[in-house]
């Protein structure tokens, strides 16, 4: 079954023509050698990028390869300018980076909803002779061809905006805790990698608050290497305000996974670590009292610049401190 969520299509655009300048002198019945009256050819049409907030998925430009815009018309007697060529206005998810496929260089990013940006601008009209009329040269037979577009390929990729972003190996109960608390719908079972594409959801709390929850499919050691699903998911991290790193309570060394996931994360991009993060424990229902606070005094003295909680998706213990903990560190 092929997904719907795509984050990555590559694409050549092609920018329009300038029209050419028109190279015209007046004539007319009673004008037998009238002076020049070309006009100048139109711009050429614009590649254009427009953030649309109903868009969460760079599905709808799979499928186009090639999407160019229009030439401007060429200039014509009586001083006529040529029409601009049309503008191709391609509407984006917020939260799209578009690279130089060659270079790899970052060019642009939408990040608001109704924000647009020129990606190629459209070739400049060639003037027509009448611009070129002077005291010394009053019947200049000659105009100005419209400038070339621009064109190449071009790659659009997407990075969620979310306000969480869950941080995890495969198994460590993300998705069964996006399902729990919001009304998103992922895919759960008992087997590595079951989630394939990052799932949105809103969180919401006390009194109507609510926040934008991301699952992100597992990270695995050597991830930032390409391991696993490596590179593919790591970026939809980068737009998330507050990590939360997800270890199960029936890991063998919690701590040390922790570590792991933040070593990742460090190596694929240090500034990630900038991030506000927190550690949650997750399948606590599998401990009793004496461990569980055990567990915490552990990483109380291990890790004590992180805050932790521990919950349970399947009982909801710890739910709802989990999520006040999420608002009040989103918003302090």
């Amino acid at each position: 079954m092929t997904s719907n969520f795509v984050d990555y299509v590559k694409i050549f655009f092609r920018s329009g023509n300038g029209g050419n300048g028109s190279t015209h002198l007046r004539r007319e019945k009673f004008v037998p050698k009238g002076g020049p009256d070309g006009g100048d050819g139109g711009r050429g049409g614009h590649i254009i990028l427009k953030g649309n907030k109903q868009y969460w998925t760079l599905i709808h430009l799979k499928y186009r390869k090639h999407i160019h815009a229009d030439d401007g018309e060429a200039g014509s007697g009586s001083l006529c300018h040529g029409a601009n060529g049309r503008d191709i206005v391609v509407d984006v998810p917020v939260g799209t980076v578009v690279r130089d496929h060659e270079s790899g260089n970052l060019l642009c990013e939408i990040i608001d909803e109704g924000e647009k940006k020129i990606l190629l601008s459209g070739g400049r009209g060639g003037l027509g002779n009448a611009n070129f009329k002077s005291a010394t040269n009053q019947t200049p037979r000659y105009s100005q061809p419209g400038e070339a577009g621009s064109e190449g390929w071009y790659v659009l990729e997407l990075k969620l905006l979310a306000d969480v972003g869950l941080v995890g190996f495969p198994n460590a109960g993300k998705s069964t805790l996006l399902s729990v608390v919001s009304a998103a719908k992922p895919k759960i079972a008992d087997y590595a990698f079951t989630t394939l594409e990052p799932n949105l959801g809103i969180v919401n709390c006390r009194e109507g608050l609510s926040f934008i929850m991301a699952d992100i499919p597992g990270i695995i050691e050597g991830a930032h290497e390409g391991k696993g699903l490596g590179l593919r998911f790591l970026r939809h991290i980068e737009r998330n305000s507050l990590l939360l790193f997800l270890v199960p309570a029936d890991s063998n060394d919690i701590v040390a996974e922790y570590r792991t996931l933040v070593n990742e994360l460090e190596k694929y991009n240090p500034e990630l670590l900038d991030k506000q993060r927190i550690l949650a424990i997750s399948k606590c229902d599998m401990l009793d009292e004496e461990l569980s606070a055990e567990i915490q005094q552990d990483l109380f003295a291990q890790i004590p610049q992180i805050p932790s909680i521990m919950f349970s998706s399947i009982t909801g213990n710890g739910i709802r401190q989990l999520k006040d903990l999420l608002w009040t560190t989103l918003n302090s």
